[in-house]
């Protein structure tokens, strides 16, 4: 490898890398990807739930129908989580439409929710950064160190052969994860805690298995019996499964791993052929960084906050993170984005994912063995604690960055937070409600690449923030749609929509428009609220 030169490298190329470069690159932005794993392990297929705001950003990028007819369970095969005394007994409970599946359409978003396994995200992403001309990836390669003052970055890449090379960057991303090196590199650390259960999980063939259960299907089984407590699915529609065993003796000298499945799956199994293909042990940890942010250098995804895994949030938070801080480095890079911008990563996406955090960390209390009752039937009443794990539609799209620096506060207040249920808003800083279109077009198929203004009555004008943004340079479509008779639902005639489909700003004509996209483009300097920030 020679020395190279990239206006962003991405230290990373898990989904948080993937994505950061798939938001570059898909704006023309010369990126540089390092990635340490040649080629995606199917043994550790860690995430398996796409949520559906990852699948509105797969959308805009063309790639939610390629993942989908990736997957191996379409979202028709099943939409339940089954709460069950084992995988041959008995069922308890069961929360329908988990994980926001749903196999129609809903007015409330573009897509509804996958359950794919991590390794087929990866080959999905992968094969889509290769289709970008503005993309350079290097695989089996590793970002061993970083320099980086106000001029730049310069970052040692190291190969297994142990030869190494210099890549120079304006800006570098760290998506390197837990065990990498970036979050050493501005000085930041994790602060939190780690769970008190050790898990863990198996991945395992069982050829036989899916002929002798009667209960429903379902893309998450849990086990909840004094015997044995865990939680288990399969991973395609043949005969490969994961478990993952709570409060699992991981010892040495502890029980083998196929004698935890059969305790899972329980009933009659001495006789089914479980081959275990791979284990990996774990505890739940509730990290958060106190810096995302020093100069030209950004943690992004894992390497600024570890989730557990319950509710399925932790990568769909890292590809949240990548989407943010990918499309205002492009915005800066192009010239339109002021200095504001970069600065509003961590005010916009640190309170996100202490939020995700919190209440992952909450359900790390509520697990299998919490529920000991031996009637059923008070059991299952008691399993309602966990409805928030499977529906939590207002951690997805609820979120806001009402705080942030470049947003255009109209002193309305911020949403409250609700973890299980949406509730549509269009205070600035929120996800633009989503709408079908009567021609079966999603609202958010008409945004462009940069921002958005909406204009939705025939009264308001939206000449003066089209003047403002032509004379700062910042790319702005006009969606125009008065006949649709949106203005009273959406609260204001005209709302101006950045690239990750969150408001900016809302309101009528204004003689402020220039203040209004500066604001948006941060080229205004305030002081921005996010927490943890060092001087």
């Amino acid at each position: 490898m020679t020395d190279t030169r990239a206006q962003v490298l991405i230290a990373g190329g898990g989904p948080a890398g993937l994505g950061a470069a798939i938001e570059l690159g898909w704006r023309g932005v010369r990126t540089c990807l390092v990635e340490p794993r040649i080629t995606v392990d199917d043994g550790r297929p860690r995430a398996k739930t796409t949520s559906i705001r990852t699948m509105e950003h797969l959308r805009r990028w063309g790639l939610a129908d390629r993942l989908r007819a990736a997957a191996s369970m379409p979202v028709a095969w099943s939409q339940d989580v089954i709460f069950c005394t084992s995988l041959l007994g008995t069922e308890l409970t069961r929360f329908c439409n988990a994980f926001g599946l749903h196999e129609g359409r809903s007015e409330h978003w573009a897509e509804a929710g996958q359950q794919v396994p991590q390794p087929i995200v990866e080959r999905v992403l992968r094969k889509a950064v290769s289709e970008l001309a503005t993309v350079d990836v290097l695989v089996g390669h590793t970002v061993t160190a970083i320099d980086h003052d106000v001029a730049g970055v310069r970052a040692t890449v190291s190969s297994a052969d142990g030869s190494s090379s210099v890549v120079e960057a304006d800006y570098l991303l760290g998506c390197d994860g837990a065990g990498g090196i970036s979050r050493a590199a501005i000085g930041a650390t994790y602060t939190g805690a780690s769970g008190e259960r050790p898990n863990l999980n198996i991945v395992f063939r069982a050829p036989e298995l899916a002929r002798r259960i009667s209960l429903d299907p379902a893309v998450q089984y849990w086990i909840v019996s004094a015997e044995a407590s865990g939680l288990m699915g399969r991973l395609d529609l043949e005969d490969q499964w994961w478990a993952i065993v709570q409060h699992a003796d991981t010892r040495a000298s502890g029980p083998a791993p196929e004698a935890l499945v059969r305790s899972l799956i329980g009933g009659a199994a001495d006789d089914l052929e479980v081959q275990v293909i791979a284990t990996d042990r774990w505890v739940a940890r509730m990290m958060l960084v106190d810096r995302y942010q020093s100069g030209r250098v950004f943690l992004v995804g894992d390497a600024a906050h570890l989730n557990p895994p319950w509710g399925g949030h932790g990568y769909n938070t890292c590809v949240g993170d990548a989407v943010n801080i990918a499309w205002k480095l492009a915005a800066v890079i192009q010239g339109w984005g002021g200095p504001e911008l970069l600065r509003s990563y961590e005010a916009e996406r640190r309170p996100v994912a202490a939020q995700t955090i919190a209440d992952s960390a909450a359900q790390d209390r509520l697990l299998a063995p919490s529920f000991t009752d031996a009637d059923n039937a008070r059991l299952a009443t008691a399993l309602q604690a966990k409805r928030s794990e499977f529906h939590s539609e207002g951690l997805v799209l609820g979120y806001h960055y009402a705080g942030s620096p470049v947003i255009v506060d109209d002193g309305s207040p911020a949403p409250a937070h609700q973890l299980t249920t949406y509730h549509p808003s269009t205070r600035p800083g929120t996800r633009l409600p989503h709408t079908w279109l009567p021609d079966g077009r999603s609202l958010y198929d008409l945004l462009g690449e940069g921002f958005t203004l909406l204009r939705l009555s025939e009264t308001a004008d939206p000449a003066p923030l089209q003047r403002a943004a032509h004379i700062r340079g910042v790319p702005l479509r006009l969606v125009d749609l008065p006949e649709l008779d949106l203005a009273d639902r959406y609260g204001a005639p005209l709302l101006l929509i950045r690239p990750d489909q969150h408001i900016a700003w809302r309101g009528d004509a204004t003689a402020n428009a220039v203040r209004v996209i500066d604001t948006a483009r941060g080229a205004l300097t305030r002081r921005s609220p996010a927490r943890g920030r060092r001087p």
